[in-house]
């Protein structure tokens, strides 16, 4: 039963090969020996249900969908039973509610496993700053699996689940996955409903798929996409379902994501990527995109400023981790400072900073028209392009604490992938090769709404 895909899953359960009890079961005991910290919360109990559920619904020859019975983790970041974001100010908090996203997989029959981990808030790059753990890399154990959604990607990596969600603020599903060697989905902004993701910056987050095969992640995109009712941000027009042949593709390449500060050897696989669509008739074009180099000061300062907001309800006092004081001020700020962790006020200090008297025109207005301007450079290359074709991070997985004490060079890491929740494309990380037994993900980037056609063309890749 080891690295099922969807659709092996389901056609397993169909003929009898194995019950959805006895798969649940299979994957819980794999999580107790999990040597990479994927989990936080293991939600057996609930699993071990859910698949008895399935079980029955087969045994009654009834319609199973296809989803039915899948093993799945979910970042710990999203509304489901025990939801911490890796965070001691949450430590103990019972989730009163189900992210959309989440009634829609139930709906469908999926078994979720239990929760990964993740940097604290969704805030960082390696997995390095939960507040509880430090997820390593199934490849190497003494490598991070990237962040924030670490565990997720590690998880579906060391094939503890089949697939699972995780959420993408500025790469945070396709820099894990690049370096865990999965599949890593962020749709376009607003496709998938953000109704129960704890926030961490509204106008970039994005809910996506974590899965062994970009045909798995189009199966879990397509059940939990649409517009929600709950969230004024989801999007209600269909996305756009045209299927062009690789023969009728444009693929932009941007010359600068090629060059100086990349690793040579990312550069020569992400290069090897690009031949195989030109040898299948795929025409490779040049475009620019010359306010990209904008983009990581332009991401921190709108991330940050957003954070900072998001995170003021965590105050001591209406839930949570609350550090009981003599006056109201001590209890706000001795709950927050013992609550939140160090990259957490880091980003809180950087966006309250930004967000000040006299300095919001000069920052958090300047980085919005930044973002402007590098939305209106991807407009004009995919006037050229189908798709955009680039690396997803500048290295492989780096070790273990080897940046935790440089937030600059840690910011760096995202610097390739910032750009498309900017702009609010679609971008998915495929595996395109390894560099020392180190997997290398290419992403490839697509209009606005044109997620299909982004999936369709990562599936020539896996």
């Amino acid at each position: 039963m080891d690295n099922l895909t969807i659709k092996e899953i389901h056609l397993g359960l169909l003929e009898k090969k194995f019950s959805a009890l006895e798969l649940a079961r299979f994957y819980l005991d794999k999580i107790k020996k999990d040597p990479t910290d994927s989990f936080i919360t293991v939600t057996e109990e609930e699993a071990l249900l859910s698949a008895k559920r399935t079980d029955d619904l087969i045994a009654k020859k009834q319609d199973a969908p296809l989803l039915s019975g899948v093993p799945m983790a979910i970042k710990d970041v999203i509304m489901y039973e025990k939801t911490t974001c890796a965070s001691k100010i949450l430590q103990s908090y019972q989730a009163p509610y189900q992210a959309t996203c989440i009634e829609k997989l139930l709906d469908q029959g999926v078994i979720i496993l239990g929760k990964t981990n993740l940097d604290e808030f969704a805030m960082g790059a390696s997995t390095e700053n939960s507040a509880f753990k430090i997820t390593k890399n199934p490849h190497d154990l003494k490598r991070v699996p990237g962040g924030s959604s670490g565990g997720s990607a590690a998880a579906v990596s060391a094939d503890l689940c089949c697939c699972a969600l995780g959420s993408d603020t500025g790469g945070s599903v396709r820099q894990p996955a690049s370096f865990c060697g999965v599949v890593g989905f962020k749709p376009t902004y607003g496709a998938v409903s953000r109704y129960g993701l704890v926030a961490y910056a509204s106008s970039l987050d994005q809910i996506g798929p974590i899965a062994k095969t970009s045909e798995d992640a189009e199966i879990i995109f397509d059940a939990i996409r649409g517009k929600d009712p709950k969230d004024s941000t989801s999007l209600q027009a269909g996305l756009t379902e045209e299927k062009k042949q690789p023969s009728e593709l444009r693929i932009g390449i941007v010359k600068e994501y090629l060059s100086k500060g990349t690793d040579p050897e990312v550069t020569s696989i992400i290069r090897k990527a690009i031949k195989k669509m030109e040898d299948l008739g795929a025409r490779i074009v040049d475009v620019e995109l010359p306010n990209t180099k904008y983009a990581i000061p332009a991401y921190y300062l709108i991330a940050t400023s957003e954070c900072s907001s998001n995170l003021a309800r965590f105050d001591g006092l209406k839930y949570g981790f609350s550090d009981q004081k003599d006056t109201l001020e001590k209890i706000y700020s001795f709950s927050r400072a013992e609550g939140f962790g160090r990259e957490v006020k880091r980003r809180i200090m950087l966006g309250t900073y930004s967000l000040s008297a006299g300095y919001y025109e000069d920052f958090y207005l300047k980085a919005q028209k930044v973002r402007s301007l590098i939305r209106g450079d991807f407009q004009k290359a995919f006037k050229k392009a189908d798709l955009i074709f680039a690396p997803v991070a500048p290295t492989p997985a780096f070790r273990i604490s080897e940046k935790i004490n440089d937030p600059i060079e840690m910011y760096l890491s995202d610097i390739f992938t910032v750009s498309a929740n900017l702009a609010g494309i679609p971008a998915i990380s495929v595996p395109a090769g390894d560099l020392n037994g180190l997997p290398v993900g290419l992403q490839i980037m697509g209009r606005y709404m044109e997620d299909k056609k982004v999936l369709q063309t990562a599936k020539i890749f896996k």
